[in-house]
């Protein structure tokens, strides 16, 4: 192969292509013919380009954290008070799981699901980032509580785990079916429980 060649696909395509595939079937149920066909490759490309299955995961997931559904959540932690910043998180998370260009749900929970011990690094990988946000949100509500805009009543690590249990719950939502105005509708419910915070 000649030096300075360029590789017959776009890589940045591959990786989208990829994402797609462990956003429908999770980490495991991709399989490598399906990873291949998506990316238009074949395995010596792919083994040439990426090393692994796991690697490639690796690299999608990048990709994806660079993206509207962690971004979003990221921006959302921005917001002025404890309320709107619930309010912002909950409804990005429901967009991007019902996200029409997207297959239904989120890839840190459906590629966590299932799993074997091959699988663990993948998963304790994904457990992390679940955990991560989880942890930012706490921060960012006890800060809330510095502040006064958060009832002392209010633990904030278990408000946290609460809205990371929703988030996680509208995923497995959307993947039976849900459409973004039912999401709508239990997301009015949470926000009305939260009144005491909202000023």
């Amino acid at each position: 192969m000649a030096a300075g060649r360029p590789r017959a696909f776009d890589i940045e395509q591959a990786l989208q292509s990829a994402l797609e595939v462990f956003r429908k079937k999770g980490y495991e149920g991709a399989s490598l013919t399906d990873l291949t066909e998506a990316m238009k490759i074949n395995r010596s490309s792919f083994y040439a380009t990426f090393g692994s299955k796991e690697n490639l995961f690796h690299q999608a997931l990048d990709v994806y954290m660079n993206q509207g559904p962690i971004q979003a959540s990221l921006a959302a932690l921005q917001e002025p008070t404890a309320y709107l910043v619930i309010e912002k998180l909950l409804h990005a998370n429901a967009d991007s799981v019902v996200d029409p260009n997207h297959s239904p749900g989120c890839l840190t929970v459906k590629a966590a699901l299932t799993g074997s011990k091959e699988t663990d690094p993948i998963q304790q990988l994904l457990t992390d980032l679940r955990v991560q946000i989880e942890q930012a949100l706490t921060t960012r509500l006890q800060q809330a509580r510095v502040d006064g805009d958060l009832p002392e009543h209010i633990d904030p690590v278990a408000l946290s785990r609460y809205i990371a249990t929703l988030i996680a719950g509208m995923s497995i939502q959307a993947v039976n079916g849900a459409s973004r105005a039912e999401l709508e509708d239990m997301i009015n419910i949470v926000l009305s429980t939260l009144s005491p915070i909202h000023h």
